[in-house]
């Protein structure tokens, strides 16, 4: 297939292209050229861009001045090798660029492949992780849900242990993330209500993922059973502020994990009740490796995907080929008219 590239002006996420990928250097010793094969598509990704600077997003895949490949998740397949043990025809799951081919400085580890490229060194070791994925007839799903559904699943691991809570409150409750999260801590007895637009609220509730459904404009009214924890996934300063007053005493805890409503942008200011903070997902990585080593996290995990994709009778999948197809997606997703029912699987070619 023809090379190709999807830049983003790295300060408005709106102007995007394809460009023709420069014609492939030499591979250096330890290099290995993958083939992208199919990547989800969500509003993840935007988050990528939008906190890119400040979490080091743009560096995993670096452009031109000005320019930026916002990260996704997916699979790739071993082109070309100048790499020991990094076989041609070798089929990996992770982080990938929006383009047709990338170049990685691939190491074989006990748990997988890492990139150990030099520009890559001090980010997160999650994001630097490969594993190897043969044909599953759950691909699909496995390439749009493993990246969110591990969010939702270390939140509610952090989460379980706050003895305290009988209630949680999500914003964006119709993102892939949230739903996940709400699947997970219903099944501890914990009340879940979900925040959403009110284009979204009956769907949302039909989905049966939440005790109950609250608009945005429904929010001064807003009450839990008990003591609430509150998980930001919208990035709304305004739904962020009418939720610490509504819920006032009750609310005992706030976190931040997502910016899905990012037009609305700005600082909450100072609130009532706790100080929000952000829940940073590789650090309950790195604590539940040390805790139960890296297999047992991955098998605890795997077995709850599947769980959840099984349980999803609700989602669907759509899907789209080619860099037109890609940057149409895209735009759908960033201006918000993604259905929460749906997700996005985008194949190169």
């Amino acid at each position: 297939m023809a090379a190709w590239d999807i830049l983003v002006d790295r300060k408005d996420l709106r102007r995007i292209e394809v460009r023709p990928a420069p014609d492939p250097a030499p591979l250096g010793e330890g290099e290995a050229r993958l083939e992208v094969e199919r990547f989800a598509l969500t509003a993840n990704n935007i988050t990528y861009g939008i906190i890119g600077d400040s979490f080091g997003y743009w560096k995993f895949f670096p452009a031109a001045e000005g320019l930026g490949r916002i990260p996704v998740w997916g699979f790739a397949k071993v082109v070309e090798s100048n790499a020991a043990e990094v076989p041609v025809g070798l089929r990996l799951f992770g982080y990938l660029p929006m383009s047709t081919h990338f170049v990685a400085r691939l190491t074989k580890g006990r748990h997988g492949y890492v990139d150990a490229a030099a520009h890559r060194a001090e980010l997160p070791p999650t994001y630097n992780a490969y594993a190897e994925a043969p044909a599953d007839a759950v691909d699909d799903h496995r390439a749009l849900l493993r990246p969110l559904f591990m969010t939702s699943w270390l939140l509610d691991d952090f989460l379980s242990e706050d003895a305290g809570m009988t209630s949680l409150v999500l914003s964006s409750g119709s993102s892939k993330t949230a739903m996940g999260l709400a699947s997970l801590t219903r099944k501890r007895g914990v009340e879940v209500i979900g925040l959403t637009s009110p284009g979204n609220a009956g769907k949302l509730a039909a989905f049966g993922l939440y005790d109950r459904v609250a608009t945005y404009d429904e929010l001064a009214g807003l009450t839990t059973r008990g003591q609430a924890v509150y998980v930001d996934f919208a990035g709304n300063p305004q739904v962020t502020r009418a939720v610490h007053e509504a819920l006032g005493a009750h609310l005992t805890r706030s976190l931040i994990v997502g910016v899905t409503h990012w037009q609305d942008g700005g600082e909450a200011g100072d609130l009532p009740g706790p100080t929000p903070t952000l829940f940073f997902a590789p650090d309950q990585i790195r604590k539940r490796s040390a805790e139960w080593g890296p297999a047992e996290l991955e098998a605890r995990f795997d077995k709850a995907l599947r769980a959840f994709v099984t349980e999803a009778d609700w989602l669907s999948l759509a899907h789209h080929t080619g860099p037109d197809a890609l940057m149409a997606t895209y735009a759908e997703i960033l201006e918000g008219r993604a259905r929460p029912d749906e997700g996005h699987i985008i194949r190169p070619a």
